[in-house]
């Protein structure tokens, strides 16, 4: 990336560089004037020396970018956090909350206007109040309402970055209820699943021996989180094997759930973390790694900063818009997260009658408002946001279903971020973690002193049935706990949820799975979570909603290896399982292949012939990985599509890779498919199909190598050639530990790698830390993290501050900095 001087040298001066910038100048000749203050924000650095309300603090930028802010207290070091994370983030920061509040359009026109729809009706800027309500009192409070303040003193004294002129508009202010959306957003995220609805769709277009299969109740592997000789130390939940589950979904539901799998979060979303314990080490000390995956966007998902101030210091990665470290370590220890698949959304159907709905033995009229959805160069909309006793009720082409989510009441998650950054051990984190209300977590820690945990964070229901009395246990009286993967009967009360309030606070002490009850050890030898099933016999419902096992197991045989051999456990070795790109799909599948290459034609037998002997390892640089990688693509296709396509499914319908690859060569699915005008076809000729398919494909992209067709394809929303990040090979793929998912753009978001032995902990963002498209910072750490590299947690902060926070009139002395 060249310097920020170089590229404004050769805009100014037609150089060499101005070629970068011609889709700039042609976006800014359509939406606004190209003036020299549409491009301020190209040519202004922050401020050196800034005004506080607060304590004094400081700033200091490492080589990629990494800020280390230490301040006095609390509230200097958070006023500085915001001020740090408005300069380099401003405009993800307003996006995020437009988003949440269903106000892009009004900022970018009519085609968000269906995600302003949804995010209207589903009102979480309401339930971002409700958890400000919640916390506002508290000393988490204090510190966001002083990260506000620092946001709004950059964002009132800066020039505005470069997206905003783009688009011709300015923000508004940055209040604390826009640091709820934040977190409101990233729960919806990993959490907003309307798997039971689209089950339940299925069920009703297939029947229900299709859909048990699409979606079945428990995938058969023997990989959970706890496996059996890890056992909970308190009552461990997941969803018990009581047979298929009662599909009431209805066939005019189809249209409404297609338009929700717009919105909810996005397939394959998830995340590897592992820990062992300091008594199989090299060092003695415990090591501790974890890699979310997360949407790969440009910039990065994550802000990674250090954080200091009297009694506390924290390093890791912060969300940009809310102040406190999600991941990381501070002198005390250090933790992660996955994301754990619990069931925390259920949908409901009513009997309605004149804007009424029944509820019981009673007619209630629903909550009902008019909204306007602005639309920047197109008319204006009218939303109808419409709530009933479950939540908000979500309207398509005549249908509706009411949404009761987690997230939709006050949460205290941020109090709880804020308390871990803090900790000051074990106890004290997990003490933390039993108030991290949403989204439900994997969480893993370890601490200096050789202590380590496991735990599932976050609010569980568990539902009532409206035959159950209230008890809990499943419909009809019978026994076990009352299910959520299906569409719940709203007017005769199924499935209701005690101790829920949409929009605003819960009876935190019912109608909730005790946080001492939810599965979770202390001093694991090793223990590893990649959002595979928690564990294999539960007491309580979880969720239907697991991974495909394929990371988990991996991850698990390399650990079990290293502890069956004579080698302790080092960071080397953590790295390595870190970065391993070994494909459990192909150990399972190749074989499956190589027997059907007798009904292959010419081209399609030299393709699988690739497969011989591969080690089914996805390096950039094999023919093997990029034959099967397309393969499974085409596969899935040829398995799925028309059946699901003759029953009027779309995509959005199809199951994971395991449910595809175990499906056996008798499977009814092959030989007497579920819907009607198909026929019956097998499994050793669809894969035969779907080989020349590859081979086809390979031929026509003219790829040589996996690298060709595995590249990094990670975009700024705007998706203009000039902000987007270069295309990079890459290794890995979506079953791998290491984790890249080309199709969807999800993957490693941070890979974070803990010691304890007097070395430091190591990072990696997959791009760069500012946002801002003229900053040598943009994206330099894209290449590195492509290439499966790391780089020192601590920040390299000698010198004088970038940036002083001072009491009094500090802006007037400072002004903006000069290259």
């Amino acid at each position: 990336m060249p310097s920020r001087r170089a590229v404004i040298a050769a805009l100014l001066g037609g150089g060499v560089g101005a070629a970068t910038l011609t889709d700039a100048r042609g976006y800014l000749n359509r939406f606004a004037p190209l003036s020299g203050d549409a491009w301020g924000a190209a040519t202004a650095d922050t401020r050196e020396r800034v005004a506080t309300p607060y304590g004094e603090a400081t700033v200091r930028y490492d080589d990629a970018g990494v800020p280390t802010v230490a301040g006095d207290d609390e509230l200097a070091l958070y006023f500085a956090v915001g001020y740090v994370h408005a300069a380099d983030r401003l405009f993800e920061m307003d996006l995020i909350r437009r988003r949440m509040r269903g106000t892009l359009s009004a900022a970018v026109g009519e085609r968000t206007v269906d995600s302003d729809r949804f995010h209207a009706q589903m009102d979480f800027a309401a339930a971002a109040e409700a958890s400000w309500r919640a916390v506002e009192d508290t000393p988490t409070g204090e510190a966001m309402r002083a990260y506000a303040a620092g946001v709004e003193a950059q964002r009132t004294s800066e020039p505005l970055p470069l997206e905003f002129r783009l688009l011709d508009y300015e923000p508004a202010a940055w209040t604390p209820v826009d640091s709820m959306l934040v977190e409101k957003q990233i729960s919806w995220g990993l959490t907003g699943s309307f798997r039971s609805l689209r089950r339940s769709v299925a069920a009703d277009a297939l029947g229900e021996p299709a859909a048990a299969t699409l979606y079945p109740d428990r995938m058969d592997h023997d990989v959970p989180v706890l496996r059996g000789e890890t056992a909970p130390e308190s009552a461990s939940g997941s969803e018990p094997s009581s047979g298929a589950a009662d599909a009431r979904g209805e066939p005019d539901l189809a249209s409404l759930s297609a338009w929700l799998a717009d919105f909810e979060s996005g397939p394959g979303i998830g995340s590897n973390s592992w820990l062992v314990s300091g008594e199989h080490t090299a060092s003695g000390e415990p090591l501790l790694a974890n890699d979310p995956h997360l949407n790969l966007m440009a910039p990065p998902v994550w802000y990674q900063m250090g954080q200091r101030r009297p009694g506390m210091r924290v390093r890791g990665v912060t969300f940009p818009g809310v102040p406190f470290v999600v991941i990381g370590e501070n002198d005390a220890g250090a933790w992660g997260f996955t994301n754990a698949g619990a069931d925390v959304l259920d949908t409901y159907t009513y009997e309605t009658r004149d804007g009424e709905y029944r509820y019981g033995d009673e007619w209630r009229e629903f909550d009902t408002e008019e909204r306007t959805i602005e639309v920047a160069g197109g008319d204006d909309r009218t939303v109808t946001v419409r709530k009933s006793v479950h939540g908000p009720v979500l309207e398509r082409e005549g249908r509706q279903v009411g949404v009761a989510w987690t997230g939709l009441q006050a949460s205290r998650t941020a109090v709880a971020v804020h308390e871990l950054d803090r900790s000051g051990g074990r106890e004290e984190a997990l003490a933390a973690l039993s108030k991290f209300d949403t989204p439900t977590q994997n969480a893993v820690y370890a601490d200096r002193d050789g202590n380590t945990a496991y735990w599932v964070t976050g609010l569980i229901p568990v539902r009532e049935s409206g035959d159950s009395g209230g008890d809990g246990t499943s419909d009809g009286g019978g026994e076990g706990p009352v299910r959520g993967d299906r569409v719940f009967d709203g007017s005769a009360r199924e499935g209701e949820w005690p101790g829920y309030e949409p929009y605003g606070e819960p009876d935190f002490e019912t109608g909730w799975i005790p946080f001492d009850e939810k599965p979770g050890v202390r001093d694991p030898d090793y223990l590893a979570t990649a959002n595979q099933r928690i564990a294999d016999d539960p007491d309580r419902y979880l969720g239907e909603g697991y991974a495909a096992p394929f990371r988990a197991r991996r991850i698990y045989d390399l650990l079990d290896e290293r502890a069956a051999s004579d080698d302790p456990f080092d960071f080397a070795h953590m790295r390595r399982v870190q970065r391993d790109v070994v494909d459990e799909r192909a150990r399972l599948f190749v074989p499956a292949i190589l027997d059907a290459r007798d009904a292959m034609d010419d081209a399609a037998r030299a393709a699988a012939d690739r497969l011989e002997g591969w080690d089914y390892r996805m390096n950039r640089d094999s023919r093997a990985a990029l034959v099967f990688e397309l393969f499974v693509g085409h596969y899935r296709e040829r398995v799925f599509e028309p059946v699901l396509d003759a029953a009027g499914l779309d995509e959005s319908h199809y199951p994971n890779d395991w449910v595809l690859l175990t499906l056996g060569p008798e499977s009814r699915w092959f030989t007497d498919p579920p819907a009607e005008g198909v026929d019956s076809r097998s499994r050793r000729d669809l894969i035969a199909a779907a080989m020349a398919d590859a081979a086809a494909e390979i031929d026509v992209e003219g790829y040589e190598t996996y690298g060709d067709y595995n590249r990094t394809a990670i975009d700024h929303p705007f998706d203009l050639a000039f902000l987007n990040y270069p295309r990079l090979p890459t290794d890995g793929s979506p079953a791998t530990v290491r984790n890249f998912r080309r199709e969807s753009a999800v993957g490693s978001s941070f890979r974070l790698l803990s010691r304890f032995d007097g070395e430091p902990s190591l990072g990696m963002i997959p791009g760069g830390n500012d946002g801002e498209y003229f900053s040598d910072h943009y994206s330099d750490l894209l290449e590195a993290w492509a290439d499966g590299e790391y780089r020192p947690l601590v920040a390299t902060t000698d010198g004088d501050p970038d940036i002083r926070f001072e009491t009094g009139d500090a802006d007037a002395a400072g002004g903006a900095g000069d290259e």
